[in-house]
């Protein structure tokens, strides 16, 4: 059900993309046995219980695997510029893609958990685009497209989460050698994807007061740096882990590895926030249509007492309302995504902020409940991991969480609607 125009180009690049699964990466799923990361053994195919349940190797090759065939037939960089090696995608394209992608359900195309997609969600490139020096840009941007340096992002800390201006990592200016840089102490938490980063984006306050944006900087941290320790990777709903506590005992690094306005970091955490949240929002709704479309299948298909499920007004009026959710937020995560294409990126912040929000976390709710669902129709079955429901649940349950809790999320919402934003009219 798309009555949001979606143009006829990027209907025929799904069909691309699908010819391209089903030659290029069906057969390296199917390879191997590499199935087992994606059928009821997949936790524990993907999980290394030994190394303190982080991402198992085989199981992150498989997936560098799939991203450098992705790249080289020229999908993996789909929404990067051309200079860049990519098409120029739309928000509004990147949304039904990511929608899509999700809604074929598991598979080694498009698997959430390690946010890896055949079309990549690449904010980093961007990222130092935007806010770096000439110098920064020809330093960091090949070898992240490459994939040869790898960035994580160090902003909650222990006691400070959705409070980004409140923080105890501190950072002092030190002049060492007649180098000019920063002398950081502090800690942060849930570093997605530290055991394989070469840096992390680090946000420090080195002026200012707590609650104040300005004196907070985006200070780049090599992991070899003395004095820098991963701490306890934190286990998880949804295993494998990669989510460690992070700890800076007298870090020092050139003044030249700070990313951006040193008083505006936190601009560089906030850079893609919206279009994280609304490519998170499609791929919510395309795996919460997987769920209801599934449910309905076995419903008609399923026949205790010598009739098919379906034919209870019990089965059929929880897939009615999810169905019903998920054709409303479709056409607004459409509409969103396409304004998005006619604005600048500070008018997004100014404008559609809160309409981004409030996509993110209807879909992310929506998906949720539909995978309980499904499970319910589908009795034991569902419950088990022979079925992909309970895992779709514990993925997205974590994006209720991530990108802006749901709270937080309501809360723009709120302050858009009563005015607490003072935003100009």
């Amino acid at each position: 059900m798309n009555n949001f125009e979606i143009p006829r180009e990027i209907e025929d690049y799904l069909r691309v993309l699908d010819r391209f699964i089903e030659d290029e990466i069906r057969p390296i799923e199917r390879r191997d046995d590499n199935i087992r990361f994606f059928d009821h053994r997949r936790e524990d195919a993907r999980t290394d219980w030994e190394n303190g349940g982080l991402p198992d190797e085989e199981w992150e090759e498989l997936l560098t695997e799939m991203r450098r065939v992705a790249d080289a037939a020229g999908h993996y960089r789909f929404a990067l510029p051309k200079e860049y090696g990519g098409r120029n995608g739309s928000h509004l394209a990147m949304a039904r893609i990511r929608e899509h992608l999700a809604g074929k359900g598991l598979g080694l195309h498009n698997d959430l958990q390690n946010e890896s997609s055949i079309v990549g969600n690449l904010v980093l490139p961007l990222m130092v685009r935007d806010f770096g020096t000439d110098e920064q840009k020809a330093a960091y941007i090949p070898p992240l497209l490459e994939g040869e340096m790898r960035w994580c992002f160090g902003l909650t800390e222990e006691d400070h989460g959705s409070d980004a201006t409140w923080m105890d990592t501190s950072a002092v200016p030190e002049r060492r050698d007649g180098v000019d840089g920063w002398l950081i102490n502090g800690n942060k938490m849930w570093t997605t994807g530290l055991h394989k980063a070469t840096h992390v984006m680090t946000f420090a306050r080195h002026s200012g007061k707590d609650r104040d944006a300005r004196g907070i900087g985006c200070f780049l941290v090599p992991v070899e740096a003395d004095g820098f320790a991963i701490g306890e990777y934190l286990w998880t709903f949804n295993m494998p882990t990669d989510h460690p506590r992070c700890s800076f005992t007298n870090v020092w690094i050139p003044a030249a590895n700070v990313l951006g306005d040193l008083d505006r970091g936190l601009a560089c955490a906030q850079h893609f926030v919206h279009e994280n949240r609304i490519r998170q929002a499609a791929s919510s709704l395309g795996a919460a249509q997987y769920c209801i479309d599934e449910a309905v299948k076995h419903a008609g298909e399923r026949k205790p007492f010598g009739k098919p499920l379906c034919v209870n007004q019990g089965i059929q009026f929880p897939l009615v309302e999810l169905h019903t959710e998920a054709a409303m937020l479709r056409q607004l995560i459409y509409a969103t995504s396409a304004k998005m294409d006619t604005m600048p990126k500070p008018d997004v912040a100014r404008y559609l902020s809160a309409q981004i929000s409030m996509c993110n976390y209807r879909a992310n709710r929506l998906c949720c409940d539909a995978a309980d669902r499904a499970m319910q129709v589908h009795g034991g079955m569902g419950y088990s991991r022979h079925k992909p429901f309970e895992h779709i649940y514990r993925h997205h349950r974590r994006y209720r969480i991530t990108e802006g809790a749901e709270e937080i999320q309501m809360r723009k919402i709120g302050g858009d609607m009563f005015g607490f934003l003072n935003r100009e009219k």
